[in-house]
Formats: structure tokens, sequence, C-alpha cells
């Protein structure tokens, strides 16, 4: 229980995003969250597996051995 709860406000923030996106996330269930009477927290932990679970890893291309001919 060390996790720490955010609001929707703070996701937003943390994402650089508006608040409209954590709240599709949480409409679209592909994010956890917890609700509390009615407000609704998102777990730190949470915000971190989704940002981990989407990042995208560069690709790295073989350097041709040659180079360009002119």
């Amino acid at each position: 229980m060390t996790d720490r709860y955010l609001s929707v406000d703070q996701v937003a923030e943390l994402l650089g995003t508006t608040t409209r996106f954590p709240r599709r996330l949480i409409e679209e269930r592909r994010i956890r969250y917890v609700k509390v009477g009615r407000h609704v927290r998102i777990p730190e932990s949470a915000v971190a597996e989704f940002v981990d679970s989407h990042t995208v890893q560069p690709l790295r291309r073989a350097r041709a051995r040659y180079g360009r001919a002119a």
C-alpha cells in the first residue's frame, strides 16, 4: 500500500496531456483505477505500467558495408 494514488488531473499533467485522455483510458478500461466514493484515483504504478507497455523501441538498422555509390 505504498503506491501513490493520483487524480485524473495529476495523471494528465504527468503524461503531458489534457484531462480527457486519462478519462478515456478509464472509460475504455485500458488503465487500472480505484473508485473511492465518487472519486477516481489511478495508482502511480498503473501509469508506469501503461507507459512501459506503450513505449516503442527504436529500430536499429544494419549499416551498409560499403556506403552509397555516387
